[in-house]
Formats: C-alpha cells, sequence, structure tokens
C-alpha cells in the first residue's frame, strides 16, 4: 500500500504541465492581432469617407467575411486551436460557429443540412446571451430609478 506523499509525488510526476501563461499570451496575441486589424480596417474605411458609424459596421461585416471565408478553407479552425480564446471570443469565433455547422451539413441539403444546422452552435450562444443582456438591462433601469 503506497501512503498519501507518495501518491501525491506520482500524480504530480504524470500530470501534465500547466499550460496557462502561455495560453493567455497566445489569446492575448492573436486576439489582439484581430483587434488590430479591426482598428486598422476602421480606420481605412474612415480615410476612404465612411461616417464613423458605417465604418464600424463596415469593419464588423468584414471581420465575418475574413472569419467565414478562414472556415470555409479550414484555416480558421487551426487558429482556434493555437489561440483559443484569442480567436473564438470575438465577432470572428461567432461566425466561424455559424459558419462552420452550415459548411459541414450542406451535404444534407439547404433546409435540412445548412438552415437547420446553422445555429446548433451559435444558437445557444443567441438565447442565453439575449437573456442576460435583459437580465443585466433590467437591473440597470431599477438601479437607476
Amino acid at each position: 500500500m503506497i501512503s498519501q506523499q507518495e501518491y501525491q509525488k506520482m500524480v504530480q510526476k504524470s500530470s501534465p504541465k500547466s499550460t496557462t501563461f502561455k495560453n493567455c499570451v497566445k489569446a492575448f496575441v492573436v486576439g489582439g492581432a484581430i483587434c488590430v486589424l479591426g482598428q486598422s480596417l476602421y480606420a481605412m474605411y474612415e480615410h476612404f469617407g465612411a461616417q464613423k458609424d458605417l465604418a464600424g459596421s463596415l469593419v464588423a461585416i468584414t471581420l465575418i467575411f475574413i472569419a467565414i471565408a478562414l472556415t470555409g478553407f479550414g484555416v480558421f479552425d487551426n487558429i482556434v486551436n493555437f489561440a483559443g480564446a484569442g480567436a473564438s471570443v470575438p465577432i470572428t469565433g461567432f461566425a466561424n460557429a455559424v459558419a462552420a455547422p452550415a459548411i459541414e451539413f450542406k451535404k444534407e441539403g439547404f433546409i435540412l443540412g445548412v438552415g437547420a444546422k446553422m445555429f446548433i452552435i451559435a444558437g445557444p450562444v443567441i438565447v442565453y446571451g439575449t437573456i442576460s443582456s435583459m437580465i443585466v438591462g433590467a437591473i440597470y433601469y431599477f438601479v437607476q430609478k
């Protein structure tokens, strides 16, 4: 029979080393790169005469298009595997969550494949995001009174 201390030593020896710091750095760098790209696009759209609101909308549309294109080419999954939340949390991650199932189930047809499966991943995010924003809005409303 082994003692508790010996067991703890065995667990520490066989457990994988924590990569939390490295994962945070990768997420920060890739998420920051996405933000830099977005800010660069915003400056470019403003330079070409777009008003602030329009430039912001164009940035969102462009980032969504880039994420969907990268998903279609099979590149976005590699980026998310490398960067984790750095790539999956911004709007690009949401675009991937909608596009990936649509692409995967395309062979089942446009109605039962693409249409039915498109929001299989993003649907719960939309539902719980909407509910939580309603709760926060209600709290804000009552605190302001």
